[in-house]
């Protein structure tokens, strides 16, 4: 109990100190999740509606087919990403392979599905009526949709919200594609798995500290806006 303690205790000195070590982990965390989730809401988003709003076999195809995404393990898109952007990928000439931009594109492939998913379960939990009344008032398609996505914007918040925390939880991709190089794409979560494995427990409780600290600041910035 002791080491948790004095352990806690360093944790603290260290977040109090401005740790340069640990406000590089975080920035980039911070930066490669911004990134990555507004990407994925750029695409789940667009894809949750049609498929919400689509009553047809291909439908049921899409929606198996995202339920199956949400399951790939970490590892297996960290692989494919890493096969398209090593230098004997299709890619691999861009040269993106251990940067930030790696890793928002593999955080892309992993939140994208889980944004669709909630999105689609907002279209199917929405007021059915409210596509054909703004169709009946002379709204176009694009309208009627916009109207839908403002009466179910709570739901595409909390998509949006839950794809930020499985990007900024993420271990195996940032690991695989960023290389967790010190100062440039060392995030929290891989800064955290290498400290502690060197005995650096105390640095590594400060970046989970931060990484708490994040969950806990986005959740209630979603319960503010609800309340709202």
């Amino acid at each position: 109990m002791d080491f948790l303690v004095s352990s806690f205790a360093a944790a603290l000195r260290l977040i109090g100190s401005f740790s340069p070590d640990v406000l590089d982990a975080v920035r980039t965390s911070l930066l490669v999740s911004a990134g990555a989730t507004v990407f994925a809401a750029l695409f789940g988003v667009p894809v949750g509606l049609a498929v919400g709003l689509t009553d047809s076999r291909l439908s049921g195809f899409a929606v198996t087919a995202l339920n199956t995404l949400m399951a790939v393990p970490t590892v297996v898109v960290g692989l494919l990403v890493y096969g398209f952007l090593s230098r004997q990928g299709p890619l691999g000439g861009l040269g993106l392979l251990f940067t930030p931009t790696a890793i928002v594109i593999g955080g892309t492939l992993l939140a994208s599905p889980i944004v669709a998913n909630y999105t689609l379960a907002s279209v199917r939990g929405a007021d059915s009526r409210i596509l054909p009344t703004a169709l009946t008032l002379g709204a176009g398609p694009f309208r009627a949709a916009a109207t839908l996505v403002g009466e179910i914007r709570f739901g595409v918040f909390a998509a949006v919200i839950a794809g930020f925390g499985r990007v900024v939880a993420e271990v195996g991709v940032a690991m695989m594609l960023g290389g967790n190089i010190r100062g440039y794409t060392r995030t929290m979560t891989t800064a955290i798995a290498l400290e502690t494995s060197k005995g650096e427990f105390s640095f590594g409780m400060a970046l989970g500290i931060v990484l708490m600290t994040v969950a806990l600041i986005v959740n209630l910035f979603l319960s503010l806006l609800q309340r709202r």
